[in-house]
């Protein structure tokens, strides 16, 4: 956890505490949940945005990786029982932890801008989706699949880093130099 001052009477507060946190999660509870009313299609079955993503970057980048982590899951399991099935909850996680540990190594490499970490997510949380899906149906035919999923994550993680980025710069103490967005 972080101290910023960005209280009117300049009295710092801490960023990553308890109420940043719910606020994440509780954001990305929304986006995942207006997701879910939009009629956006890739035109490839069970290919989303993705918005949800947008809390955790946010988080990664603000806060750190044990927030973002946690944000991630908690999402993923709230989202699952309050909209979803068990099933999607098994896919989600696959996806999401995939996805963090990846976005976790592209950042801390120091090697990738935000794009490139909001790429590497969107590639992975697909990847893990689809090899739980593989396993859960006993066939490595759904692997053909593979390679338009990982340009929807590449288009996806692109756009997703893209938002990120713009809302980073708007937001008072986040962890993140210039040369990192």
């Amino acid at each position: 956890m972080t101290e910023r001052a960005d209280r009117k009477d300049g009295r710092a507060t801490e960023s990553g505490g308890p109420a940043d946190l719910g606020l994440m999660l509780a954001f990305a509870l929304i986006l995942a949940y207006a997701e879910s009313l939009l009629p956006f299609t890739f035109g490839i079955p069970g290919v989303k945005l993705g918005l949800a993503n947008l809390a955790v970057l946010l988080t990664l980048y603000r806060t750190g990786a044990r927030q973002a982590l946690l944000v991630s899951m908690l999402r993923i399991v709230l989202n699952g029982f309050l909209f979803g099935n068990l099933y999607g909850i098994l896919y989600s996680l696959a996806g999401g932890l995939l996805s963090f540990l990846a976005m976790y190594l592209a950042k801390k490499t120091k090697c990738f801008s935000l794009l490139g970490v909001s790429i590497a997510g969107g590639v992975f949380h697909n990847t893990g989706q689809i090899a739980v899906a593989a396993f859960v149906v006993e066939t490595k035919g759904l692997y053909y699949y593979l390679p338009f999923l990982l340009a929807t994550g590449v288009v996806t993680g692109f756009l997703i880093g893209m938002v990120s980025g713009q809302v980073l710069r708007r937001l008072p103490g986040s962890k993140t130099e210039k040369k990192e967005l």
